[in-house]
């Protein structure tokens, strides 16, 4: 950021340093123009004629201030004179007085513009910062910059809400882990026990097909599983399609297909639902509907 501080600071500084040579040089400009002739009409009457001699008699002006003004023989030539070197000598002086002006305006301009470099910029290093400081544990924090609108609170704004967006990406990918591994480790310690049973020594043929059995209930167990993980990472990004969809008809072909367990497990599911329909993904509803009633069979009392 000091490069770009540096960079504001010579634009700044180079603004008003050439304003400053400008406003010296338009002064010295309109000062120079009419000096010689307003000093001259200011020394004419001061010089004495009789002094003078008035054999040389030079040739008078034929501006309009020598029109309006008496001059005797011998008053033009001194007068002339001495206004030229009266002139000279302000116009000397109004360019010494410029010259350390304009250096002392140029030190105090440059100091200015590394000022007001450091205020513009001020709110890009505190995104800056803040960027730096972020990191899985603190992705709640903002910048939240207090600063009139524009285009730099425009931009901290913006880095807010792309920080809300990540924040909330991270936090789905955190839900979909932790359902992974909850969900994994039931099946995983049913293929173990299975496993370990199977390994005994001389299990009896209807054991072994018990664990056969039970290992491909479980595969499959496991294949739905991973499809309803895959889902769900799809659900947190949002439906990709929506279509009509009759919850009616998917709450009965579901309780059908579980029909079996519940009757296994004692329980009775009635379907008692009018035609409703919705808008969204039939897959996901379908998923959402069975495990709704997976997990009213599975966690009821018997009966």
């Amino acid at each position: 950021m000091n490069s770009e501080r540096a960079r504001l600071t010579a634009l700044y500084g180079g603004l008003l340093v050439l304003a400053g040579v400008l406003l010296m040089g338009l002064v010295y400009v309109l000062v120079s123009d009419g000096l010689y002739s307003s000093v001259m009409s200011a020394v004419v009457p001061t010089v004495p004629a009789a002094e003078l001699g008035e054999s040389a008699a030079p040739a008078l002006p034929t501006s309009d201030w020598a029109q309006t003004t008496v001059i005797q023989p011998g008053q033009y030539a001194v007068a002339r004179k001495v206004s030229t070197a009266a002139g000279d000598a302000v116009l000397h002086q109004l360019l010494t007085v410029s010259a350390l002006s304009l250096a002392v305006y140029s030190a105090l301009s440059v100091a200015l513009a590394w000022w007001m470099a450091g205020r513009v910029l001020r709110p890009v290093g505190v995104i800056t910062a803040r960027a730096r400081r972020l990191s899985g544990s603190n992705l709640h924090e903002r910048i939240a910059l207090q600063a009139p609108p524009g285009e730099l609170k425009e931009l901290a704004d913006t880095f807010d809400g792309m920080l809300d967006r990540i924040e909330q990406l991270v936090a789905a990918r955190q839900r979909f882990a932790a359902n992974a591994a909850h969900e994994l480790r039931t099946p995983l310690a049913v293929q173990r026990a299975a496993a370990e049973i199977g390994l005994a020594d001389d299990p009896p043929p209807e054991k072994v097909a018990w664990i056969r059995d039970k290992l491909i209930d479980t595969a499959d167990n496991s294949e739905q599983l991973i499809e309803g993980l895959l889902l769900l990472a799809v659900s947190d990004e949002g439906l990709r399609r929506r279509e009509r969809v009759g919850l009616d008809a998917t709450t009965a072909t579901v309780t059908e297909a579980l029909a079996a367990e519940a009757q296994e497990r004692a329980v009775t599911v009635d379907v008692e639902a009018r035609p409703v329909s919705v808008q969204g993904d039939p897959v996901l509803l379908d998923h959402l509907v069975h495990n709704l009633i997976a997990n009213a069979l599975r966690h009821n009392h018997p009966g």
